[in-house]
């Protein structure tokens, strides 16, 4: 996968002045151990410069990570640890911050022996709220080395995509089409995030295409669409327009990305855009995302803001789907109940016209798009690529810009089912405990659009706290409550 950071994380050790520094020296010589042991340590770097005990320490151990190329920071709490200056380390690093401690190792040694780290903890975490500095606080922060190592691990992913926040630029072609509203939000809350965005005119994305037309690698892209697709190229006479097009956004990323690493493209897809072009982008926009590059249907900016997120979070091609239908009462008798723990309310389908990576689907054939296909000549809506998704564990999540510009989200995890969909798209039959109500209370309550992005795993725990992180209030995260949990709006006697 391209697009997207490579996380370093610098450890760097604090200290009291009037507890051992050693002890702070030999649980991080401890720590570090233990995460080389377990993990690839090459994505680690144990600051030496010293033990972070007064302002001016700080100031070097800063120095240190940053020379070492470090883009995340661990503030490990060996002992009580000096509140001041290892919350300034957070306050004056340029990236994302953790901070855990260590637990006593022994009843045997509490005398000298014994760090205090559990109390300096609240000490570091008042001071981080006094000076409106973010760092990310595991669930229960204090542990062994063995402990504390896993929790680094954890933080790996929420670094990476903090990191790729700050410097992303999201380009954006035309406005929403016509009866999509749902897609539209306010773009300030990119810049609170630290996200550029660059809003064009598909006609100047038209012009850029028609530029390409006659590119000398339009062949060689052209051979690779075809060795991906296989026996479902049901629409070869198409594939060249289509790197054409492939060809143009690339060109385009690389001329346009400025001062920004990573991008994220909302791409415009209908109504205008079959007949001008000739084709539909599904298939180009679904190989782009299965690289690294997450492209969003119907200029969905906030769906490309959170197909990226997953996409640093998993390492791996994410998709966005419409929570699209819902599973007929027949389909779900005779291919369900009675084989998959969930009612009829906990499934629906996921759907989008071709968008989804190859790697992704079960099956995967070139077709037209059969819905545009009802009101236009069919030959100008080929490039969709269609299959059922592969079945087994997603995260079903969403980032979104209220339109008085309030960040709000959502997650959910459950599965996609080996269930055959009789359907059309790039589709799956999805499969979410207690979705009835989360769709009721959560989608439907708070005001969230069709769109969804789909990560292909269980990574909920990560995508919570990259959103806690980048400022989203935690009574805006909406997840799927259990049975017993009653949403606010949820009527108690229903």
């Amino acid at each position: 996968m391209i697009n997207m950071p490579e996380v370093k994380i610098g450890i760097v050790a604090v200290s009291r002045d009037c507890f051992p520094e050693s002890l702070s020296v030999n649980r991080r010589k401890a720590l570090v151990e233990a995460y080389k042991n377990k993990y690839d340590g090459a994505n680690i770097y144990e600051c030496p410069v010293c033990i972070v005990e007064s302002e001016i320490h700080m100031v070097q151990a800063l120095e240190d990570v940053k020379k070492a190329g470090c883009n995340a920071l661990v503030v490990y709490l060996g002992n009580f640890g000096p509140e001041i200056s290892e919350t300034l380390l957070a306050k004056h690093f340029d990236g994302p911050s953790m901070f855990i401690a260590a637990a006593e190792e022994s009843g045997n040694n509490l005398v000298q022996g014994r760090g205090d780290a559990y109390c300096g903890m609240l000490n570091a975490s008042y001071n981080l709220k006094l000076r409106n500095i973010k760092a990310y606080i595991p669930e229960y922060p204090v542990g062994t080395a063995e402990e504390c190592a896993d929790m680094i691990e954890e933080f790996v992913p929420i670094a990476r995509a903090v990191v790729g926040l700050s410097s992303l630029k999201i380009i954006s072609f035309g406005p929403r089409p016509l009866n999509f509203l749902a897609c539209n939000a306010p773009i300030k809350q990119l810049y609170n995030l630290g996200v550029e965005i660059e809003e064009n005119s598909e006609l100047d994305l038209f012009e850029a295409f028609n530029r390409h037309a006659g590119d000398k690698r339009i062949p060689d892209v052209v051979k690779d669409m075809e060795a991906e697709l296989g026996t479902g190229n049901k629409k070869p006479e198409i594939l060249e327009k289509l790197a054409q097009y492939e060809l143009t956004l690339l060109d385009w990323i690389d001329e346009h990305r400025g001062y920004r690493k990573y991008v994220a493209i909302a791409g415009k897809c209908w109504p205008a855009f079959q007949t001008q072009f000739g084709f539909v982008p599904c298939y180009v926009n679904s190989r782009l995302t299965g690289r690294g590059i997450p492209v969003s249907c119907e200029v969905d900016i906030y769906g490309a803001l959170s197909e990226f997120i997953g996409t640093c979070v998993s390492q791996d091609a994410v998709t966005l789907l419409d929570i699209n239908n819902s599973v007929p009462a027949d389909l779900y008798e005779e291919d369900i109940k009675g084989k998959f723990d969930y009612t009829q309310k906990e499934t629906f389908m996921g759907f989008h016209c071709g968008n989804t990576s190859s790697k992704k689907l079960s099956f995967c054939e070139m077709k037209y798009q059969l819905i545009m296909a009802r009101a236009l000549p069919e030959e100008v809506t080929q490039g969709t690529l269609e299959g059922d998704i592969t079945p087994g564990d997603i995260t079903f999540y969403r980032l979104q810009s209220t339109a008085d510009s309030q960040l709000r989200a959502y997650i959910a995890q459950g599965e996609v089912l080996p269930v055959a969909t009789r359907s059309f798209g790039a589709i799956g039959i999805f499969a979410i405990p207690e979705m009835g109500r989360f769709y009721r209370h959560v989608l439907i309550e708070k005001n969230f659009p069709h769109h969804g992005a789909v990560a292909f795993g269980h990574y909920g725990k990560a995508i919570y706290e990259i959103f806690k992180y980048i400022g989203v209030d935690v009574e805006e995260i909406g997840f799927n409550q259990l049975k017993g949990m009653l949403y606010k709006t949820e009527n108690p006697f229903a």
